[in-house]
């Protein structure tokens, strides 16, 4: 299945430097993963944006950006991630971030966005999340199993806090809702 049998006229447009693949999400309503690859910045940060709004316009309001590929995105595209957000919210969707690159997640958070996203570790987690209705913060978010966003070393959260990677030694903090943020 390609591009354009899921969102009509997805393709009718290319950009060399950020690749974007479809994928249908079954298990959940007007769900879609958008696998990406290359770099997001000011220069190609207009096509993506009207990529994924053609996406939306097509009903789809569940919308996960499988980030494994991206190893760059400037503040323009994370501009773009968010007016998804503002755009998805309304009609009773939202995003979430899977496989962030360390480089480019510092990026979110230096720029203090990494709060507004969800970000989980896999599309499991993800399908879990869309399915559980969106719900922030469960009961069952903690023992939390993630990986560290600098060194990728596999860690559990016991309840939220601060605390320091065993591996890399950079400091943590994990909120209510499992959230993980640098420092």
């Amino acid at each position: 299945m390609n591009n354009n049998d899921i969102v009509p006229g997805f393709d009718d447009e290319k950009d060399d430097s950020l690749k974007i693949r479809l994928q249908k999400v079954d298990p959940v309503e007007n769900c879609l993963t958008l696998f990406l690859t290359g770099y997001i910045d000011t220069y190609n940060s207009n096509f993506f944006q009207k990529r994924v709004s053609k996406a939306i316009d097509s009903g789809y309001v569940r919308l996960i950006f499988n980030c494994g590929g991206l190893n760059y995105v400037s503040s323009t595209g994370i501009g773009s991630f968010t007016a998804f957000l503002k755009s998805v919210k309304p009609r009773g969707g939202d995003i979430v971030l899977l496989e962030i690159q360390p480089k480019v997640y510092e990026v979110f958070q230096l720029l203090g966005f990494s709060q507004f996203f969800n970000i989980k570790d896999n599309l499991e987690e993800a399908v879990g999340y869309f399915r559980q209705g969106n719900q922030g913060a469960s009961q069952s978010v903690f023992p939390k199993i993630f990986s560290c966003p600098i060194c990728n070393k596999k860690l559990k959260a016991a309840k939220p806090g601060r605390f320091r990677c065993s591996e890399c030694k950079t400091i943590l903090a994990i909120d209510n809702a499992g959230q993980v943020f640098l420092g």
